[in-house]
């Protein structure tokens, strides 16, 4: 008897697991590195209940209400006022001490680590993706500023998803994801205003892509939103530009490492990458990995250097998305090394071979970043350290010693225990930071400076390490001639980049 013949499924059911898989794939791509980067971020994140002057800032301005936040973005660091208005409202929830300050920075490398890993999967395939998206939080940077209270990796996410709407834009030119975009680099450029490198660099993928028309309109439409929606910020920002007068010329040191990173990822870009269309049989991705990575990697960092003539204004984390490009090139290119060293001729030894290779370079790699994570989380890491600097000033003072902070601006040093001080009679202080709505306060004049210190009789000082350019005010002079002339310096010790010199009439030592 002749076997019934068999009734296939319809072709629905037969792609419904598939589908299922398909759809999935996304969230299988980015568990493992948005994992990674919540380890490495919650690791250590107290840093020995340190923090430095920065997140002091941060801490004690947050924590201000919101007239006073107005009026202090009246007079200084209007450019990070969106970042103190979100951390006022995440102490208004929950009020967590340092984990609290830190933990939306951690928070924000996950996302970007999500992100990474959705990028590399779209232009260069899942393994690709995978790959870039655990590089990403390794990268020392990004440890670092995963665990800072300030805007930088929140800013580096917005990027990362802002270059992830790009792709989706160019792919399907729509109104709205072309707002989508705009709205989110945006935000990024209003916490902080240099995001508006990055859309420079988009700028150079969009039109190095030979794109249609419809896509040069709408980027070239959401670009002109976003610079619009950023202009105010950046005029009125100019008026408090004194604030990055303490930036000085990239050393030796920063740009050959910028010339390494740019070599490398010139480097990355050369190996093909097995691209997504070749991994799942879809259509093109619309931009090629080096098209897009190379000029975010590269045209932020260069233009803030070139700079430097007219302004010095480079500072690492003010281009921290350069990471992000960095890991997407990295990611491909050890794909690339991977298929090679497994993919040859197809024997599944040789394959089991490449990828003992990989894992055991992979391996390495970890290892030698390991002293590198240790280290950054600890207070030495930081440039300067100030729960330590007030445990130091409590310990090198009596009740009723005058206390003289030189330059003025050391006062935020106060900002972070300012329990520390009390008892101490600041010298030159004429209104606090609260009630002057700055964040070092106001001081009294030069010549009632100098008679405050005459008639104390022995007198803390904090400043900064020998080496560190003098302000030249007239203010700041009277405080070193009078310490210089009529004082004895006494004991010295340094905390990180600060300096604690107590000082007493002679004799009085």
């Amino acid at each position: 008897m002749a076997p019934l013949p068999t009734t296939a499924p319809p072709p629905a059911q037969q792609s419904a697991p598939a589908a299922r898989r398909r759809a999935f794939a996304p969230v299988l791509v980015t568990m493992a590195p948005v994992a990674l980067a919540l380890v490495l971020g919650l690791w250590g994140i107290r840093r020995e209940d340190t923090l430095w002057g920065d997140e002091a800032v941060t801490y004690e301005v947050a924590h201000r209400t919101l007239p006073e936040i107005w009026r202090t973005l009246g007079h200084v660091d209007a450019v990070h006022g969106l970042y103190y208005l979100c951390l006022h409202g995440v102490f208004g929830v929950w009020d967590g001490g340092l984990a609290a300050l830190r933990l939306p920075s951690v928070l924000a490398v996950a996302a970007g680590a999500a992100g990474i890993a959705l990028l590399g999967r779209t232009l260069a395939g899942p393994r690709a993706g995978l790959l870039a998206g655990l590089v990403f939080p390794l990268i020392p940077a990004v440890q670092r500023y995963a665990q800072e209270g300030r805007s930088y990796a929140l800013v580096c996410a917005l990027v990362i998803w802002t270059t992830w709407l790009l792709t989706a834009a160019v792919g399907r030119p729509r109104g709205r994801r072309w707002a989508a975009y705009a709205a989110v680099i945006l935000t990024a450029c209003l916490l902080h205003e240099f995001a508006l490198l990055t859309l420079l660099a988009h700028g150079v993928t969009v039109f190095r892509s030979g794109p249609a028309r419809p896509v040069t309109r709408g980027w070239s439409v959401a670009a002109g939103v976003v610079v619009v929606g950023t202009l105010p910020l950046a005029v009125f920002s100019t008026t408090q530009s004194s604030q990055v007068n303490w930036i000085g010329a990239p050393g030796a040191r920063h740009t050959l490492g910028f010339a390494a990173v740019a070599l490398i990822g010139l480097l990355c870009a050369r190996t093909p990458p097995r691209t997504a269309a070749a991994v799942a049989k879809v259509p093109p991705p619309p931009l090629r990995l080096g098209t897009l990575a190379l000029p975010l990697l590269i045209l932020p960092t260069a233009l803030l250097m070139a700079l430097t003539p007219l302004r010095a204004l480079y500072v690492e984390r003010y281009v921290l998305s350069y990471t992000a490009a960095l890991a997407l090139l990295l990611g491909a290119a050890l794909d690339g090394v991977w298929r090679r060293a497994g993919d040859g001729d197809g024997a599944r030894g040789a394959r089991l071979h490449g990828y003992a290779v990989t894992a055991g370079a992979g391996l390495l790699v970890v290892l030698a970043l390991v002293p590198v994570g240790t280290h950054l989380r600890t207070p030495q890491s930081r440039q300067n350290d100030a729960t330590a600097i007030a445990r130091a000033v409590r310990e090198s003072a009596r009740p009723g010693d005058g206390l003289i902070f030189t330059p003025a601006r050391r006062r935020v040093w106060t900002l972070a225990r300012p329990q520390e001080f009390r008892g101490l009679s600041d010298l030159a202080l004429d209104r606090s930071p609260v009630a002057s709505d700055t964040l070092h306060g106001t001081e009294l004049t030069p010549g009632a400076v100098r008679a405050r210190m005459l008639a104390a009789r022995r007198i803390v000082v904090v400043h900064d390490v020998a080496g560190e350019p003098l302000e030249a005010t007239d203010r700041e002079n009277v405080k070193r001639s009078t310490l210089r002339a009529d004082f004895e310096r006494c004991g010295t010790r340094r905390v990180t980049r600060a300096q604690i010199t107590l000082y007493a009439r002679p004799g009085a030592c």
